[in-house]
């Protein structure tokens, strides 16, 4: 260290300092300065797009800093790659999965650990952290089998395999149970506790101001606030990420509903696979111009309904799924959606949107087969792309580098925001999304939800498959619970409370919510 550089403590487990990161002509950091002390569970807020997970991947060693310095335990360091941060102590959980779906759980954390480790003493690990945790795993299960929590919980266990000094967590809940949240919470409490500092990013405010004893505010890649956010509240925390005051979502006192546009008959999917969930004889009608959510713990049947619903699963019998009054069970996605229907899977990167495809090939993916302007005589219309990007670039705030870059180029929230905007865009007359806000910030939740809003308020009929109860009581109409394939009633919203939703997703699914109410003490 020369003379010039500025003074670093051995107090403090990690600092950067003065970080830069370029790319192109955006300056994705910009002088950013961090320190994180053993022990210490530090926030990393901002809006999506403001240089957190640029900020985090330096640290990790996956981007190299354009200028600036990462000190460890009070030493200059050069954090070449993962491997070399995780030889320094340094894990990270990233919000998008990176696993292998040939492969199952207990191959894919080998994949992660040096020194071709034993597998028959690693399944044992796996399986004793997994359950001192709360975080259950089966080790011999595919990837490509489990559900997106379930994906979620090898990241985190692959991660506490390795036994950090420093935990970066990218929106580790967005996927888990309120349940499954408090019990990661009591972890790295912990953890905590054991000296391991947590590097924690997250949109939910309200898990922060529980969590965390110090933040740092990033807004469009600069510091703008280093705080206490037990001293702040969820609208203060808020506004200090976007900068001005969030918007509460406008909903009408009730909403008026005209024709069942969605309706489900019977709706069965039996599978020989036994990490699949079979749906169970479920009946439902979603009505133009109302939102209908289902609730429900991760892994109970979701992204079995998704496909069910969507078509990438079609049913042997026809009437199990109707639009616009027409039989359409035994159809594809491709089919369904040339029926005005619209599609948001839960997973953005990789199911909703091919990575490395530029946002405009994207966008050809969902709306060929529309009946637009966007494949002519088997051409396909770039401008016309190009204007559905630049509209939903508008309307949707997505935040890019350049006019069209390839999807895995945005940032989580990002993303979801044009994945979104690109079904919305067609002004479908049946929308069905699931986790539509997952890992983006209040913001962007607020854009998301008051769309879908607008959207129903316009005359269509919006089914939302979320985990977020905070999220369903803010848009739904009606709620029903998913819970092992089988689909509770669907009851007004303003009928129903989040404890006896509550309840229903723990797996009391064949009572109704009054019989739910009777049973409550």
């Amino acid at each position: 260290m020369n003379a010039d550089e500025p003074k670093t403590s051995n107090k403090y487990l990690l600092e950067a300092r003065d970080i830069v990161k370029t790319f192109g002509d955006l300056r994705a950091n910009d002088d950013v300065t961090l320190s994180l002390a053993p022990g210490e569970i530090h926030a990393l807020l901002g809006e999506n797009g403001a240089g957190k997970s640029t900020l985090v991947k330096i640290i990790y060693g996956a981007l190299q800093p354009t200028s600036g310095q990462i000190y460890w335990k009070g030493a200059p360091v050069r954090v070449a790659s993962p491997a070399a941060a995780r030889d320094l102590g340094i894990g990270m959980v990233f919000q998008h999965f990176s696993l292998f779906d040939a492969l199952n759980v207990t191959q894919n954390i080998a994949l992660a650990l040096p020194n071709n480790p034993d597998m028959a003493d690693l399944t044992g690990r796996i399986e004793q952290i997994s359950s001192d945790y709360g975080l259950p795993l089966k080790p011999d299960a595919l990837v490509a089998d489990l559900s997106v929590g379930e994906r979620q919980r090898i990241e985190i266990v692959r991660c506490l395999v390795q036994e950090p000094r420093l935990l970066i967590m990218d929106e580790p809940t967005a996927v888990l149970t309120p349940q499954e949240a408090n019990q990661l919470f009591m972890t790295l409490e912990r953890l905590s506790d054991e000296g391991c500092g947590i590097l924690y990013i997250s949109h939910r405010l309200s898990e922060v101001k529980q969590l965390c004893h110090s933040a740092t505010i990033l807004r469009h890649g600069k510091v703008v606030g280093q705080i206490d956010p037990q001293q702040e509240t969820a609208a203060s925390l808020a506004s200090l990420m976007v900068g001005s005051d969030v918007v509460p979502v406008k909903t009408s006192a009730r909403a008026i509903t005209g024709e069942p546009l969605l309706e489900l008959s019977n709706l069965s999917l039996f599978t020989d696979d036994p990490f699949c969930v079979p749906l169970k004889n479920i009946n439902l009608q979603v009505r133009s111009g109302e939102i209908v959510a289902i609730a429900g713990v991760a892994g109970n049947g979701q992204t079995e309904f998704f496909g069910a619903v969507s078509g990438e699963r079609s049913s042997p019998d026809k009437d199990a799924v109707i639009l616009m009054g027409e039989a359409c069970g035994n159809e594809n996605i491709t089919r369904r959606r040339q029926r005005n229907a619209a599609f948001v899977p839960e997973e953005r990167l990789g199911h909703g949107a091919v990575p490395n495809f530029a946002l405009s090939e994207n966008v050809v993916l969902t709306h060929h087969a529309t009946g637009g302007n966007i494949v002519r005589r088997g051409l396909i219309n770039r401008s016309a792309a190009s204007n559905i990007i630049a509209k939903v670039t508008e309307l949707f705030d997505v935040r890019k580098g350049t006019p069209d870059p390839e999807a895995r180029a945005l940032s989580g929230g990002n993303l979801q925001k044009f994945v979104v905007g690109r079904e919305i865009a067609l002004e479908p007359k049946v929308l069905v999304v699931n986790q539509p806000t997952w890992g983006v910030d209040a913001g962007a939740a607020t854009l998301i939800r008051q769309a879908l809003i607008d959207l129903a308020r316009r005359g269509s009929a919006v089914l939302v498959i979320s985990q977020d109860l905070d999220e369903i009581f803010q848009i739904a109409d009606r709620i029903a619970v998913i819970s092992r394939g089988e689909l509770s009633d669907a009851y007004p919203a303003s009928d129903v409370t989040l404890e006896q939703v509550g309840l229903l997703m723990a797996g009391a699914h064949e009572q109704s919510f009054q019989n739910i109410e009777a049973a409550a003490p």
